[in-house]
């Protein structure tokens, strides 16, 4: 397992593995806590993440989203997200994957174990996560050393509330994604390796903006991804 691989399975969240389960808040018995540790390690030991990402000037009105880079406009319209990148002057469109091999992974335990094939979906889905927070504070320290400090807004991919799916293929055409990070887009606007993510994340000024690690300052105490709400 190379260093970038350890350091994503440092900060994959087990509480999420458990949600995807569908074990909610609470806690899996220990044969499957174990199986879960195997297949994690196992797909930790093959994954080649691999990302692009570009930085915009952004504009936000009520209803719309305009992202701008050397004359490059793009528009997308939607509520929540002009609501998500409310305060924001920067936006970064990102694009990030796992790679094939979590794909590989996967069928072969669906040959061979199900339970198996089960965890490594939840694990695949925890160590995109990771791996996108990872890169999200790399960029934030990156931009953050041009002068003002900023905060980081919850990503927000197509498909999510509002925002059509439709605006993947703006995000693939912008960021050339199948060209430099090997993501294809199917007819259905889905993404292969399917354990890949694009996102739009905004950068403000605002310290009480909702970003990583800042649960605490989120009013939705129900959340279950919340610090402190996992059963023990």
């Amino acid at each position: 397992m190379d260093d970038s691989n350890r350091e994503i399975g440092n900060k994959v969240n087990l509480r999420e593995i458990y949600r995807y389960l569908g074990y909610g808040a609470r806690i899996p018995d220990d044969s499957i806590q174990n199986l879960i540790i195997e297949v994690l390690d196992a797909l930790l030991c093959v994954i080649k993440p691999r990302n692009i990402y570009k930085v915009f000037h952004s504009s936000i009105s009520e209803s719309q989203v305009v992202l701008e880079k050397s004359g490059r406009i793009l528009v997308f319209e939607s509520k929540n997200l002009a609501d998500n990148l409310a305060q924001c002057n920067t936006v970064v469109l990102l694009a990030a994957t796992l790679g094939i091999e979590a794909d590989k992974l996967l069928q072969r335990y669906e040959i061979l174990h199900m339970t198996k094939a089960a965890i490594v979906q939840a694990c695949g889905a925890a160590c995109i996560e990771a791996y996108c927070n990872i890169l999200q504070e790399q960029i934030l320290d990156e931009l953050s050393k041009k002068g003002t400090k900023l905060f980081l807004r919850p990503r927000f991919s197509p498909g999510y509330g509002d925002l059509p799916l439709q605006y993947q293929r703006m995000i693939f055409q912008e960021l050339e994604c199948t060209k430099r990070i090997g993501i294809t887009l199917t007819d259905s606007l889905l993404m292969y390796p399917t354990k890949s993510v694009s996102a739009l994340i905004g950068l403000t000024a605002n310290p009480q903006s909702c970003h990583i690690d800042k649960c605490s300052q989120c009013d939705n105490i129900t959340c279950a991804f919340r610090s402190g709400t996992v059963e023990k």
